[in-house]
């Protein structure tokens, strides 16, 4: 006999707490808010040394992968999803990043693997990676048409996606970024007895994030402004190497430029507690684009103006003239002259501080979370026994 029920959500992915990045704050957001919408969810990600699983909402399945997407994690979690096929036949299966999207375009033709429901996530770079190569677009184009429900960030990548793949265009939905849950209440910023204006930036140490546009443009500030200013460099990497071209940069600079590293959470807050402007210049390199930009939402919940390129989704991050200023890529000139209008005018930043807190809590999780998941119910397998219902609907 046949009986309907809420489908149990499993999340898919390579990119996961403790690991930081968007996409793991995404994904775990997500689960977050689908957990606290009453859904039953369990996410598949990687191994981890040290992690709280039990501190999270929901059931955590680490599987034996890198968290690289490279091939072998791809197969990895293929062969994962075959042996679980019965149960993802009877649930609803979120592919929320690149990794597991190519896993499952592995199964997609196999008419024993199918899962209940389907619903993708794409992020914006990767869209332009799968398009370039003819089997991997021939391949993604097809999933697409599986899928039930697809996902973007930003108009921005729901444009990049539709462009290069037209069958999506009439099953696209906009899920934004959002603070994330933890996120506190900040008090308002105190007056600081220094005259530095610390500027801030956080993110991976790659071209894309383009922290050595920020280096040359304050290069350029007249020498009575350079001598307030120091940089603040949160991140790592050394891809194309990088952080090595960023700290010969520094080398050269008359004001002071520290390099933090990864830091804890609680050392982050203090660094945004303590920094008067943020900035991440990002710019399209090669395939890769900037989909949205979580970080900026971040900093403007903790009051900091923000000066950043108009690229990508940039511009559903930050709004021009409200709580920061937006530069066209390539124009180091008026990159150069919005770090000096800032630094010269307190006003102008408190004002930008106080309109980013309201604008970083415009959207929620829960409203994304609602959108894709909650208007979804399928029925369980008849074949299945009893025993193996209870596993259906209990991770």
């Amino acid at each position: 006999m046949e009986f309907s029920v809420k489908a149990p959500i499993l999340i898919l992915t390579h990119e996961f707490a403790p690991t930081k990045g968007g996409i793991a704050t995404f994904t775990e957001e997500m689960a977050r808010a689908a957990a606290k919408l009453g859904r039953i969810v369990e996410v598949w990600a990687p191994q981890s040394n040290g992690n709280h699983d039990s501190d999270f909402p929901f059931t955590i399945r680490r599987l034996d992968l890198k968290g690289t997407q490279d091939l072998s994690c791809q197969a990895r979690l293929a062969m994962e999803m075959i042996r679980e096929r019965r149960r993802l036949r009877n649930a609803i299966v979120y592919l929320c990043e690149p990794g597991p999207v190519l896993a499952m375009c592995y199964l997609q033709f196999f008419k024993t693997f199918k899962p209940g429901k389907l619903i993708i996530t794409f992020h914006g770079s990767e869209i332009k990676t799968f398009a370039a190569n003819p089997g991997k677009r021939m391949a993604v184009n097809a999933l697409i048409k599986r899928a039930d429900r697809i996902s973007t960030p930003s108009e921005f990548t729901h444009g990049l996606l539709k462009q290069n793949f037209p069958v999506a265009k009439r099953k696209t939905f906009l899920t934004p970024g959002a603070l994330r849950s933890n996120f506190e209440e900040i008090e308002a910023r105190r007056s600081r007895p220094s005259k530095k204006v610390h500027i801030l930036t956080v993110g991976r140490l790659h071209p894309r994030k383009g922290q050595a546009f920020i280096l040359h443009a304050l290069a350029q500030l007249p020498r009575q402004l350079r001598r307030q200013v120091t940089f603040w460099v949160v991140g790592t990497g050394n891809k194309h190497g990088y952080e090595d071209e960023l700290r010969e940069l520094a080398d050269k600079t008359d004001f002071g430029v520290t390099f933090f590293g990864d830091v804890s959470n609680e050392q982050l807050e203090e660094l945004y507690a303590r920094a008067d402007i943020f900035s991440m210049t990002s710019v399209n390199f090669r395939k890769s684009v900037e989909g949205f930009g979580l970080v900026y939402l971040e900093a403007a919940a903790h009051g900091l103006p923000i000066v950043a390129h108009r690229i990508g989704g940039v511009a559903e991050a930050v709004s021009h003239g409200e709580n920061g200023i937006l530069v066209e890529p390539g124009n180091q000139t008026e990159l150069t002259a919005a770090f000096g209008q800032l630094i010269q005018d307190r006003d102008l930043r408190e004002k930008m501080g106080r309109n980013g807190k309201k604008w970083a809590r415009r959207n929620t999780w829960l409203q994304s979370a609602d959108l894709l998941f909650n208007r979804w119910d399928i029925t369980i397998d008849p074949s299945l026994d009893e025993a193996e219902r209870a596993i259906e609907l209990c991770p």
